[in-house]
């Protein structure tokens, strides 16, 4: 028996799918007529509840139920915006999630997320711009032709840094893994991947950036630093990666209003 290779189908991400995201939105607008994302500038995803209970109360939001997931529609710096969390963790879940926006409208997404760091160099409340995406998922297969890495929109990523930069942040850029299998992460792994030049260990950059090719609009990511592999230590709640995070968004709705200008 062969060895199996995602997708199991050959060929499979150049082939027409049976389900289609313009099916969702046209279901939303049966109960919310005239929804739509397409006057907004991008959307920023983010996978813990306090980083949105956060968001919201320091930019406000009117909620929607248009996607699933907890939506919040905004207005910052005179640009419109959403931020959507509460729909779990993974490249499944944000690609779900990332599908239903951009059938509502959105061009435009930066994920904000938290990572385990392969260097002992970077230290929890680090912030790390993913260049790409070392493909050990299993979702990004479905969606792009083989190749080992996902790449983000350059010029997004590079409007993402410019705004870190700004603030000050404490920001690297590099490749990072993205697997979905985060109690299955092995020394060999970190050793061979950091090796190669990835900075952290992610679960949902690689799809994300696989469904923004796919669809042809712009993705960028920004992770932030929870907890090491290269130096095992039992997992705590780190003040400077709750503030980092907090910045990361901040960051990301100022990349997207000036990502929009040019």
């Amino acid at each position: 028996m062969t060895h199996p290779v995602l997708p199991l189908h050959p060929g499979k991400h150049a082939l027409p799918a049976i389900p289609d995201p313009a099916d969702h939105a046209r279901h939303v607008r049966t109960r919310a007529p005239g929804a739509t994302l397409a006057d907004h500038d991008g959307a920023v995803l983010v996978y813990q509840d306090r980083v949105l209970a956060h968001t919201v109360a320091n930019y406000g939001g009117r909620r929607t139920d248009w996607v699933r997931g907890n939506l919040r529609l905004l207005e910052h710096r005179g640009r419109r915006l959403a931020v959507c969390g509460g729909f779990g963790l993974g490249a499944p879940a944000a690609a779900l999630v990332l599908e239903q926006l951009i059938a509502l409208g959105i061009r435009r997404v930066v994920t904000v997320g938290t990572a385990a760091s392969l260097h002992t160099s970077l230290a929890p409340g680090s912030l790390v711009v993913c260049t790409r995406a070392l493909r050990d998922d299993g979702l990004s297969h479905h969606y792009l032709p083989p190749a080992p890495y996902a790449e983000p929109s350059p010029e997004l990523t590079r409007h993402l840094a410019g705004a870190l930069a700004a603030r000050g942040a404490d920001v690297r850029q590099g490749s990072g893994w993205t697997t979905s299998a985060v109690y299955r992460e092995t020394a060999p792994e970190v050793a061979r991947y950091g090796a190669l030049g990835a900075l952290t260990a992610g679960m949902e950059a690689a799809g994300v950036f696989a469904v923004a090719e796919h669809r042809s609009i712009d993705a960028a990511a920004v992770l932030a630093v929870a907890d090491s592999l290269a130096d095992r230590h039992p997992r705590r709640d780190h003040p400077r990666t709750e503030a980092a995070l907090h910045t990361a968004v901040e960051a990301a709705l100022a990349a997207l209003t000036t990502a929009t200008r040019e």
